[in-house]
């Protein structure tokens, strides 16, 4: 299999997966997930969070606290878990995060701010202590304004413990090395081998939904985050969770077999 394991998780085959949903900052409803999901899991289990941890939601900071707590208690599970057996995904309000904390190298940012209000991301701006209006009143005065404004918020991310490794732990996409189940944010292009796909995985709802037949790389892809927010929806050769977790809606989990079935369903 040609994938990059700096940007794709590998997952062993023959071990169950649980999938968690678009989460968008709902610290609460992810502590009700991960209590019950203690519950069923066995040592061996897989956990894939698929994207869009950030955003929208009221407790974003204690969302990203919440699954790393829950990591290290799926890692120190004996006999043994990798630490390649947890993994998080790059969703599209990860992506907007990372772009905004280097705002000020964007060749146009007031055009990059302006795509980007009103997609979730100014929560997250507001958790780590900024106002997303600053930024754009920032990007009017130039390069060393934008630096000012983004320099407090790397600073409360560093003060934040483990939200620096928490973005640096983030992956494109992660597939079984059986080629049986693929994972992604949001969507991808059906046409495109995974190693050519790019950002679509977090831009590219629609593309999966073009798929009619199964990818050529994966049997069943599951998805974590619909701009639709339509809960649980099955449609053969791929999957989507996304209930609205962060917008009033359930936070959703499956467990899936090596094989794709769904053993699991959980919402909270």
């Amino acid at each position: 299999m040609d994938i990059d394991p700096k940007r794709f998780a590998l997952l062993r085959a023959g071990e169950r997966i649980w999938a968690i949903a678009a989460i968008r900052g709902d610290a609460e409803r992810l502590k009700i997930l991960h209590r019950r999901l203690a519950e069923l899991f066995r040592p061996g289990d897989r956990v894939i969070y698929l994207g869009d941890v950030l955003g929208t939601g009221p407790a974003i900071r204690e969302a990203v606290d919440e699954l790393l707590r829950f990591r290290r208690w799926v890692l120190a599970t004996p006999p043994f878990t990798h630490t390649a057996d947890v993994v998080v995904l790059r969703g599209s309000q990860e992506e907007m995060w990372r772009t905004l904390l280097q705002i000020q190298f964007a060749a146009q940012p007031g055009e990059v701010l302006d795509w980007m209000a009103g997609r979730g991301v100014e929560r997250t701006v507001e958790a780590y202590g900024g106002r997303f209006s600053d930024a754009v009143i920032a990007a009017r005065n130039g390069p060393t304004a934008l630096s000012q404004w983004t320099a407090p918020l790397r600073r409360a991310v560093r003060a934040s413990p483990g939200h620096g490794e928490f973005a640096a732990m983030l992956l494109r996409a992660a597939i079984t090395t059986d080629k049986n189940i693929l994972l992604v944010n949001t969507g991808l292009d059906p046409s495109r081998v995974l190693a050519k796909q790019g950002d679509r995985f977090w831009w590219d709802p629609a593309g999966l939904e073009r798929m009619t037949e199964r990818h050529p790389e994966a049997a069943l892809v599951v998805r974590g985050s619909d701009p639709r927010r339509r809960g649980f929806l099955h449609h053969g050769t791929w999957l989507n969770l996304d209930g609205g977790s962060g917008t009033g809606g359930p936070l959703n989990a499956i467990c899936i077999s090596p094989v794709g079935e769904i053993l699991e369903h959980l919402a909270t």
